[in-house]
């Protein structure tokens, strides 16, 4: 089975993030056990739909969500529209599969209160680690990028001249966001405390552990869970709903959808409308006060 060959053709033609590709290899794997336990298949490169089928309702069975289920089933598509590309099938088991029916998830923005008072508890911590939460949740905030991205930070990203940050998104797309005077100062400070470090082992990414190493995806979600469970009664909180209320707020004070959308990375601007149910209200408030006919 052409795995390699489909990892390779992830990272280098699709460019897809290596947490990605981790998932999708992840679940053909599965799949392939799956097959292999259930119908003695050996290699998934000439399965039925029916087999996949079978996998679909075990998946469903054992309780995971229908959304879960299709990210799955989103890997399998993926791999044989590979094997279709490069002549290994002749046809495509999943042409005709029909997503399953999912329901729309709210996300819930912090508030601007909520995220004054995280700011303002994390002022009284002036320490490496405080310097560095208060700039994790302060570029969060104000340039709306994602976890991955923020991780990947390397210090020559920063133009401190052009007050901007250069981030480099999902498949490898750069763009040019931003910064705050209030964002500039706190890099400042932050970079003095970072400079005080014993040992720094990864000396090109600007955000470091204790031990002088890049932070990793659970030590940033635990800085904005930790921080915004002190102010938000909110039940999710994390990195993405702090993207999240970067782009509520923006569209809720009138910015133009398309520039959230190049802030944001998105390639489409249908992944950019989802923050906009969260204006709907906003809108009606402009709609009622400045309709001539209300």
């Amino acid at each position: 089975m052409p795995f390699k060959s489909f990892v390779a053709y992830l990272q280098l033609e699709k460019k897809y993030s290596a947490n990605t590709v981790t998932a999708y290899a992840k679940d053909l794997r599965d799949f392939q056990e799956f097959a292999k336990r259930e119908f003695q298949y050996v290699d998934i490169v000439n399965v039925n739909y029916a087999v996949i089928r079978s996998w679909i309702v075990s998946l469903v069975d054992a309780d995971i969500t229908n959304r879960a289920v299709n990210r799955k089933v989103s890997s399998l598509k993926t791999y044989y529209k590979f094997l279709l590309k490069i002549g290994q099938i002749d046809e495509n088991p999943l042409a005709k599969h029909k997503t399953l029916k999912t329901s729309k998830k709210i996300q819930v923005p912090f508030s601007k209160l909520e995220i004054d008072n995280a700011l303002a508890v994390m002022k009284v911590d002036n320490s490496f680690k405080g310097s560095r939460d208060k700039l994790i949740v302060a570029l969060f905030y104000s340039t709306g990028i994602r976890r991955a991205e923020l991780i990947n930070i390397k210090i020559s990203d920063i133009s401190l001249a052009q007050k901007t940050l250069k981030v480099l998104g999902k498949r490898n797309k750069e763009r040019i966001v931003p910064l705050l005077p209030t964002v500039l100062s706190s890099i400042q400070n932050y970079l003095l405390c970072r400079g005080k470090l014993v040992e720094i082992k990864e000396p090109e990414y600007l955000f470091l552990t204790l031990k002088g190493v890049k932070v990793y995806e659970t030590l940033v979600y635990r800085v904005i869970n930790s921080y915004f469970g002190l102010v938000s009664e909110k039940v999710k909180k994390s990195p993405h709903i702090l993207r999240h209320s970067f782009a509520t707020h923006l569209l809720n004070e009138g910015a133009d959808i398309n520039s959230v959308k190049e802030l944001l990375g998105h390639s489409s601007l249908a992944s950019t409308q989802v923050y906009t149910q969260n204006s709907i209200a906003k809108l009606k408030e402009v709609y009622k006060k400045t309709h001539p006919r209300n």
